[in-house]
C-alpha cells in the first residue's frame, strides 16, 4: 500500500485591479456574458470568456430548460463553441463569474465538476495549460494555472 497526496494550489486576488489589464477585461467579458445568461429556474447566472491564441475572446452563459439536464453550463457553452469554431487554436486562458440574483455572492465559484472534466479535455487536447479566473459577482478572484489544477487525477483518454 503506499499513500498519494495530491494538492491544488490557487491565487486568491482581493480585487480585479491587482490582475493584469488583459485579464480584467476576460473577467468583464464574462461579467457582460453572465447578464445575457438564460436561468429563468435557478436564478443563477454564470458568464464565462475564453481566450484564444489567435487574441479572439469566445463568450458563453449558462442556459437553462424546464427539462433540468437539457441545459448547458456557461464554461461548456464558450469551450464547445470554440472547439467547433476554432480547432486548432489553442485556448490560452478562461474567466468566469457566477452568482445569484437572489443574494449577493462574493466568493469565487469555480466551475463545476462536469465543467471540469470538459475543460480538462481541452487542457490535455492542446498539451498546453488552460488559466482559470473565477469569481461571484463581487469581491475575491481565484486563480488556477491549469485544470488540473483543478481536477487533480483526471479521467481522461489513457484508460479508454
Amino acid at each position: 500500500m503506499k499513500k498519494i497526496k495530491i494538492e491544488s494550489k490557487f491565487i486568491v486576488y482581493d480585487s480585479i485591479e491587482e490582475l493584469t489589464i488583459p485579464v480584467q477585461k476576460l473577467l468583464k467579458k464574462a461579467a457582460e456574458a453572465r447578464e445575457k445568461a438564460y436561468a429563468p429556474y435557478s436564478q443563477f447566472l454564470v458568464g464565462a470568456a475564453l481566450e484564444l491564441e489567435n487574441g479572439v475572446i469566445i463568450l458563453g452563459n449558462n442556459q437553462e430548460n424546464a427539462s433540468y439536464p437539457s441545459g448547458l453550463c456557461a464554461e461548456r457553452t464558450a469551450i464547445y463553441y470554440a472547439g467547433a469554431e476554432f480547432p486548432n487554436q489553442k485556448i490560452l486562458r478562461m474567466a468566469i463569474v457566477a452568482g445569484s440574483t437572489k443574494n449577493p455572492t462574493t466568493k469565487p465559484i469555480p466551475p463545476c465538476g462536469a465543467c471540469r472534466q470538459a475543460l480538462s479535455e481541452y487542457e490535455l487536447k492542446q498539451s498546453n495549460p488552460l488559466e482559470l479566473y473565477f469569481m461571484g459577482t463581487s469581491g475575491e478572484i481565484a486563480s488556477s494555472k491549469s485544470v488540473e489544477n483543478i481536477l487533480p487525477w483526471v479521467f481522461d483518454k489513457t484508460v479508454l
